[in-house]
């Protein structure tokens, strides 16, 4: 009986170890971001740059090519939630979470917003596609300075992408302002 305890005890240490192991942060923490005016919250996986070219031209040894479209970050499709009716890029879009996808370019991206919730990365999107709601481009800006990790910043404004040595940014203002 007294092995029996002492075997239980050792599988239960045993246990408790590997699950305390499994507890270290993940690679692309999932980040929450808010409007100063609450309006917009974005929550997205953020991924870092960890020495890798994140933008590049098809076939080049980039994370993330020009002209496809990607998640706009890590693990599940980063969403945007307005709290109310917003003129994004200068189309209307209702209150409501979407989706949000984007297609980097070199000098310019698109930022779509898609109905469809709860998808993991772009894999399905040309199946999606079909349900977006608003596609804008933007221009892109050089930053002199490498961004480590992905940062989408929403203000009362705008929604803001930054990451590498790219920014984009799309102007957002509340439908009757």
């Amino acid at each position: 009986m007294k092995n029996l305890i002492v075997a239980c005890a050792l599988l239960f240490a045993a246990v408790f170890q590997v699950q305390a192991q499994d507890k270290k942060p993940p690679a692309s923490p999932k980040i929450t971001a808010e409007s100063p005016d609450k309006n917009i919250t974005v929550v997205y996986g953020q991924p870092s740059k960890k020495g890798r070219v994140i933008f590049g031209a098809d076939g080049s040894n980039s994370l993330e090519k020009y002209g496809k479209v990607w998640r706009t970050g890590a693990n599940n499709a980063t969403e945007v939630t307005f709290k109310n009716d917003v003129m994004f890029g200068g189309k209307m879009v209702k209150a409501g979470t979407y989706t949000l996808f984007t297609i980097p370019g070199e000098k310019e991206w698109s930022v779509i917003l898609n109905s469809t919730l709860g998808q993991w990365g772009a894999y399905e999107y040309e199946k999606t596609k079909a349900t977006d709601v608003a596609s804008v481009k933007v221009p892109v800006s050089s930053t002199k300075t490498p961004i480590e990790k992905l940062t989408i910043t929403p203000s009362n404004s705008s929604i803001t992408i930054a990451w590498d040595n790219v920014t984009v940014s799309v102007p957002v203002m509340k439908h009757g302002s």
